[in-house]
C-alpha cells in the first residue's frame, strides 16, 4: 500500500536525483526486497541512485524532513540480512557510484567510490606491482562500500588482514545529511580510531560515499598447493601444524567432499571426488625463502596424512585453482535451489570439533551440509542446503544454523567473521556480549545516529528486535 510519506519522498528523491534515479513501483523493489540471506524479505517503500555525495545528503535530508527511515546498499551479496528494509523506508543504493578516483602508487593508496567493485580495483593496478590485498570470495561482484560495512575477509586476509587493515579514511554522510571526513591518505593520524569505528559497522553509523585504501606491494612470487585428505580431520591437524611451525601462509583454504563436487561438475580441474577434504595453500615473498616453505608444507600435510600434495607448476593452474576456490559458492546452485551460508569463527584447534559438531547437527536436522571456509583464521563457513519453499525446510535450517552458531561461542569463537550480524544474529549479540558492552555500542551508534533513523533495527538487538530463531520468509521464491 502506498502511503503519503512515501510519495512525499518519492517527489523529493525525484528532484534531487531525477526520474530515471529513483524507483517507486512494486514490481521494481522487489528486486531489493532482500541481500543474499533469502530467509527474511521486505521490500522498501522507495529506491534511489545516487551520484556523488551531495545527492546522498540531500538524500538523507529529505528523509529527515518526512520521518522516514533510510539505508544504504551496495551489491546486496552480504550475507546476513545487514541490506534487509526493515520496516521498509528509503533504500540508498549506492552501485552508480562507481569510480575510482585516483590511483596513487607513490604514496600507496587508492580513492574508490562505494560502489566500485572489488576485483575492478584488482584490474586497474595489474602492471603497476602493486594490489588491494582484502578478496573476498564475492570479488567479482561485491562492492568495496559494503566490504567496508561488514569488514570483509577473504582467502589472503590471513597474512595480510581484513579490510579495516586497508582502509586509511573515508568521506561520509552522517544520519541528519553532514558530510564530514575521517582519516584520509596519511598512514597515522592522531585521535580516536574513528575510521575503525566505521568500518564493520554495516551501515548503522553513516552512509560511506568515498574510501581511501591502502595498496601493497605484490610479492616476488608465490608456491601454491593442493592438499588432498582423505579425512577431514587429517586436513584440519595440518592447519594447526602448518601454522604451529610459524609458517604464515598467504591463504589456507578447506573445501569438503560435497564442495569439491560441485566444482569439479563446474569447472573440470580435477579434483579427486573420493577425497574427503583438501586444502588450498598458498605461501607468497621473497623467492629466496618459499621453497622451503613449500617444502616444509609438504613435509607437514604428509605427516598429518595427506595422500597427496599437488604443487600448482604455473600462473595459469594457480590462478584456475583460485577461480575454483572463489567460485565455490556460485557451484552450490548445482547441488540445491537454495542453500544458507553461516559464519562462524573457532580457535584453529578447535576445527576438527567444530566440523564434527556441524556433521551431527546436519544429520539431526536432516539437512545436507557442505563446507568451504578461511582454515587458516578459522573462519567457518557451512553451507546448508535447501529448498526455500518449504517451510519445514527452513525451519530445520534455522534451527541448525543457531546450534552451529552456538557451538563456535562455547569453543570460544564469533557468530560472524566477516559477513556481519545485520538482522540475522542480533539475539547473538546478547550472547557474545555484556550489557554493559552493548550499551557501549548502542552509545557509540546514538552519538553518530541518535534517531536511529539509519539501518533502524541491525547489528544492535533493541526492544522487540528478532533473532534467528525467529525469523520466517515473508516470500518465498527458489534462489
Amino acid at each position: 500500500m502506498v502511503t503519503t510519506t512515501a510519495i512525499q519522498i518519492t517527489e523529493k528523491l525525484r528532484q534531487i536525483v531525477g526520474i530515471d534515479g529513483v524507483l517507486s513501483a512494486h514490481a521494481d523493489l522487489v528486486v531489493y526486497e532482500c541481500d543474499g540471506f533469502v530467509i527474511e524479505k521486505n521490500c522498501p517503500d522507495v529506491v534511489v541512485f545516487p551520484r556523488t555525495t551531495q545527492q546522498i545528503s540531500q538524500i538523507v535530508r529529505a528523509c529527515n524532513e518526512v520521518g522516514i527511515p533510510f539505508l544504504p546498499r551496495g551489491a546486496g551479496t552480504s550475507l546476513a540480512g545487514g541490506c534487509l528494509p526493515v520496516g521498509g523506508g528509503v533504500m540508498i543504493v549506492l552501485t552508480r557510484m562507481k569510480e575510482i578516483l585516483e590511483i596513487n602508487l607513490r604514496d600507496r593508496y587508492a580513492i574508490v567510490q562505494p560502489g566500485v567493485v572489488n576485483i575492478w580495483l584488482t584490474n586497474a593496478l595489474k602492471g603497476t606491482g602493486f594490489h588491494y590485498a582484502p578478496d573476498p570470495s564475492s570479488q567479482g561482484a561485491c562492492t568495496i562500500g559494503g566490504n567496508v560495512a561488514t569488514n570483509s575477509g577473504g582467502p589472503h586476509t590471513l597474512k595480510y588482514g581484513v579490510t579495516v587493515n586497508h582502509v586509511l579514511g573515508v568521506e561520509a554522510v552522517l544520519a541528519d545529511g553532514r558530510i564530514v571526513q575521517i582519516g584520509g591518505p596519511a598512514e597515522e593520524l592522531p585521535g580516536l580510531d574513528l575510521v575503525g569505528a566505521l568500518v564493520g559497522s554495516e551501515g548503522t553509523l553513516a552512509i560511506v560515499a568515498k574510501i581511501w585504501v591502502r595498496l601493497t606491494r605484490n610479492p616476488q612470487g608465490y608456491r601454491t598447493l593442493l592438499g588432498i585428505f582423505d579425512s577431514v580431520d587429517d586436513a584440519t591437524n595440518s592447519i594447526s601444524e602448518i601454522i604451529g611451525a610459524g609458517i604464515v601462509p598467504a591463504a589456507l583454504e578447506m573445501m569438503d567432499q560435497g564442495i569439491l563436487e560441485a566444482l569439479e561438475a563446474a569447472f573440470h580441474f580435477g579434483f579427486p571426488l573420493d577425497a574427503q577434504a583438501v586444502l588450498l595453500i598458498e605461501v607468497d615473498g621473497l623467492e629466496a625463502g618459499l621453497d622451503v616453505q613449500r617444502d616444509q608444507i609438504v613435509e607437514i600435510c604428509k605427516r598429518c596424512g595427506a595422500r597427496e600434495v599437488r604443487l600448482a607448476k604455473d600462473a595459469k593452474e594457480r590462478l584456475k585453482l583460485w577461480k575454483c576456490r572463489k567460485q565455490a559458492f556460485g557451484a552450490i546452485g548445482r547441488l540445491s535451489p537454495s542453500y544458507c551460508t553461516q559464519d562462524g569463527v573457532v580457535p584453529r584447534t578447535q576445527l576438527p570439533h567444530i566440523l564434527r559438531k556441524i556433521t551431527e547437527i546436519s544429520a539431526r536436522h536432516k539437512l545436507r551440509v557442505v563446507n568451504v571456509f578461511h582454515a587458516g583464521d578459522g573462519n567457518i563457513h557451512p553451507i546448508l542446503l535447501f529448498d526455500e519453499r518449504d517451510a519445514d525446510q527452513i525451519h530445520r535450517v534455522l534451527a541448525a544454523s543457531g546450534e552451529i552458531l552456538d557451538e563456535c561461542l562455547k569453543c570460544g569463537g564469533s557468530v560472524t567473521g566477516e559477513h556481519g550480524i545485520g538482522v540475522e544474529k542480533i539475539e547473538f549479540m546478547k550472547k557474545m556480549f555484556t550489557p554493559d558492552d552493548l550499551d557501549a555500542m548502542a552509545r557509540l551508534r546514538d552519538a553518530f545516529n541518535p534517531l536511529n533513523n539509519l539501518s533502524p533495527d541491525k547489528m544492535l538487538p533493541t526492544a522487540g528486535s528478532c533473532g534467528i530463531e525467529a525469523k520466517h520468509p515473508k516470500r518465498r521464491a527458489a534462489l
